[in-house]
């Protein structure tokens, strides 16, 4: 009876874990340039420059930025204005820990840390940020979002590799951007 009932739990179990896996994306493996490959869902498209400066102002244009077809998640890969002499990376991982706390009202960190990608050692940030709205913007809710964000050191510069979306879609999406930031390759 107790093998019957070990059977089971295993049925049951690698049932549900097939259409858990089922429910996420497929992820393809794009090319971004010659160095950097990275794997994304199959549905997702190519953000062009003007979509990316609207929707994230900034001083450098990304590598690539890819978005949902409903245009409310992203992934986009750049690289940090910050120049590295080196590749301390505890010591980048403080300035870059520092750098995300300052760029929101509140950081309810997940986890973070360093951890090795395909051989290379990123540093990772994964969080639910909050970003209190004002009426001089015209914004009275806050804006709440799931970012994992990862940082390669190289000699001269950091690759940053960013996946963010609306913390209620966390849930439907947290797995596919650990696995889209597992999938990072980078030749040097």
């Amino acid at each position: 009876m107790q093998k019957i009932k070990s059977r089971v739990l295993k049925w049951f179990f690698l049932v549900g874990l097939s259409l858990v896996a089922a429910d996420r994306p497929k992820l393809v493996k794009v090319k971004v340039n010659d160095e950097i490959t990275v794997s994304i869902p199959r549905e997702w498209n190519a953000m062009d420059a003007l979509d990316f400066t609207q929707r994230y102002p900034s001083v450098r244009a990304p590598l690539a930025a890819y978005t949902n077809l409903d245009r409310t998640i992203d992934f986009s890969v750049n690289i940090s204005a910050t120049q590295w002499p080196d590749t301390d990376v505890e010591m980048a991982q403080k300035f870059f820990k520092a750098s995300v706390l300052s760029m929101f009202d509140r950081v309810d960190m997940i986890r973070e840390g360093v951890h090795e990608v395909n051989k290379k050692k990123f540093i990772f940030f994964e969080f639910d940020s909050r970003v209190n709205g004002t009426r001089q913007e015209g914004f009275q809710d806050p804006i709440l979002r799931y970012t994992y964000i990862q940082y390669l050191l190289e000699p001269g510069r950091a690759l940053v590799f960013s996946f963010n979306c609306p913390r209620r879609e966390k849930q439907d999406w947290q797995e596919t951007a650990r696995a889209m930031m597992k999938s990072i390759k980078v030749k040097t």
